[in-house]
């Protein structure tokens, strides 16, 4: 009995740890706050969820922010899509090799100015497999697929580009926090199984 409730136990932690891994797993932009009426460098980051290389990434630009300048990424080309007032509108990048595999993620950069009446910039994403096979990051926060976004708030209206390097130095700052922001969760969930597992044993050594 007391196995078979040990093998359960171990079961469901690594359901948990499964779980918490692949809700993380999303299309997302760094950094998620910034200040309106200024120049930000704007970083999407794409994993690889399938079994099969990411091939392409397209990025829809919110009417807020004007782009000016795309960062090169070895191995991938880009197009732009843009309005009649020569605004960009839409941000293609195409692998020109194999992709991203299962095992990695990429980072595309853009720097652009975000207007002065913005309030929230969402970036709807859409992920290409070499499949054909479309991931649409459009959708509100909470759901499956939800679209990256950016929080602006109120800036200091100078709308220099001051702002970029404070942002990457954030960013740069930041990275390791994300990055270690699910320990606490796993911890306790451990924590939890330990202290069941105490309590098993217990109560099998007074029935003894």
């Amino acid at each position: 009995m007391l196995k078979k409730l040990l093998s359960i136990l171990t079961t469901l932690c690594a359901a948990v740890f499964l779980t918490a891994n692949i809700a993380s797993a999303h299309v997302t932009v760094s950094p998620d706050q910034a200040p309106s009426n200024s120049y930000q460098k704007f970083t999407f980051r794409v994993p690889t969820e399938k079994n099969i290389p990411t091939t392409k990434l397209k990025i829809r630009v919110p009417e807020q922010v004007d782009v000016s300048l795309i960062e090169p990424v070895p191995g991938w080309k880009y197009s732009l899509e843009k309005n009649k007032d020569g605004k960009v509108t839409n941000i293609t990048w195409t692998a020109e090799g194999k992709g991203l595999s299962s095992t990695e993620f990429g980072e595309f950069s853009v720097m652009g100015k975000i207007a002065a009446n913005a309030n929230k910039l969402e970036w709807k994403a859409y992920q290409t497999y070499k499949d054909g096979s479309v991931v649409k990051w459009i959708q509100e926060a909470g759901g499956d697929n939800p679209a990256p976004v950016t929080k602006v708030v109120k800036g200091s209206g100078e709308g220099d580009d001051h702002n970029a390097a404070a942002s990457d130095s954030q960013d740069n700052q930041a990275e390791p926090k994300t990055a270690d922001s699910g320990w606490p969760l796993y911890l306790s969930i451990i924590a939890v199984a330990i202290s069941i597992i105490a309590f098993i044993i217990t109560l099998t050594k007074k029935k003894k």
